[in-house]
């Protein structure tokens, strides 16, 4: 259910007032904020046309927070209460790390569009299995691996955080698309990426729950490359693929910062990453449940992206200029229209409209 008239109100004030502040201070501001339990929150969102269960989550709604908002989960037990079917914190680094210099957050008003360059700036997986032990039960969540950037093994490094973090995670995502640490992406590449998927599952077989491994890969991959994607991530037996991470393209950007380095995200990757998703729906063949990310930012986008092929969605940037009360709206609203194209559920509607992406 959308969020009442008077807290609408309240939010727009709100996110007018931190727009007036640096993006990396008004991003603090508002985890502060949420963490402090002051901030009005709807609790899960769901209806019984959008529950469904995803690589062995139950979940009440396929709208999901994508990493990097709360990277370090200080805001969980808020989050989880903020109408998200799932939550994914993170990413986090076995080491503290610092990333990069700042300014390294840059908003893009006229593009609806954020680009970041942080390079997995974190308090480390001990600091952060701590919070995750300590969080409530309720809608699944997840953590999304990475690697320190000065690591002799990175790909050891996704294994330790799970295995430190594991016992307390419904799921984990495999991040080897992030465009701001040197050489990460080399890793989407197959032999690459088999062998450290190997390493993710053998240590996932120790852990004292079952958790769902995605992996999470780039927009700006050709066919031959999503694939080949597809192929592995069948064959090492992962539970899915998330589609897609921030692009470094800059196609049609008409905003003052569109020439920082970076990786960028929100409204003008949401065509870019559909495309990716729908490719690689037609080459998985449904045999792996897709989380569609990029773009998303209202019903409308998140109804494009299931029927391009996910079973659910995450969406980051659209909350920088909407607010927590996007996601109780695009609950609503995907709720309308699964019943106006006469859907069931969200399962029923995942990939009927694929073709007009490839």
């Amino acid at each position: 259910m959308p969020c009442p008239k008077g807290s609408r109100v309240l939010e727009r004030l709100a996110l007018a007032a931190l727009r007036r502040v640096e993006p990396e201070r008004a991003h603090d501001l508002a985890l502060r904020a949420l963490g402090s339990g002051l901030y009005p929150l709807p609790g899960v969102c769901t209806a019984p046309v959008l529950r469904q269960s995803v690589a062995g989550l139950s979940l009440e709604n396929p709208v999901g927070l994508a990493a990097g908002f709360d990277k370090n989960a200080v805001a969980l037990p808020a989050l989880m209460r903020a109408g998200f079917g799932f939550v994914e914190v993170g990413a986090a680094t076995p080491l503290p790390q610092e990333g990069n210099p700042r300014p390294r957050l840059f908003r893009l008003p006229e593009d609806r569009a954020v680009i970041n360059r942080f390079g997995f700036n974190n308090q480390g997986m001990e600091a952060i299995a701590q919070r995750l032990a300590a969080r409530p039960q309720g809608v699944p969540v997840g953590l999304n691996l990475g690697a320190n950037r000065d690591s002799a093994d990175r790909a050891g490094d996704f294994a330790r955080v799970l295995a430190r973090c594991g016992a307390h995670l419904d799921f984990a995502t495999v991040n080897v698309s992030s465009p701001n640490t040197g050489g990460l992406r080399d890793l989407q590449a197959a032999g690459a990426l088999a062998a450290l998927l190997a390493r993710v599952i053998e240590t996932r077989a120790a852990l004292p729950r079952r958790v769902a491994v995605f992996v999470k890969i780039a927009p700006d991959l050709q066919r031959g490359a999503i694939e080949e994607i597809a192929g592995v991530a069948l064959e090492a037996g992962i539970d899915g693929i998330i589609a897609t991470n921030t692009t470094l393209a800059r196609d049609g950007l008409r905003s003052a910062a569109r020439a920082e380095a970076g990786g960028l995200s929100g409204a003008p990757l949401f065509e870019r990453s559909t495309r990716v998703l729908a490719e690689l729906a037609r080459a998985t063949g449904g045999r792996l449940p897709l989380i569609g990310v990029g773009g998303v930012d209202g019903p409308q986008t998140a109804y494009e992206k299931i029927r391009a092929g996910a079973s659910a969605v995450q969406l980051y940037t659209a909350l920088v200029w909407q607010g927590l009360g996007l996601v109780p709206r695009i609950c609503a609203g995907l709720g309308q229209l699964l019943a106006r194209d006469g859907f069931a559920s969200v399962a029923d509607a995942v990939g009927t409209g694929r073709d007009r992406w490839l």
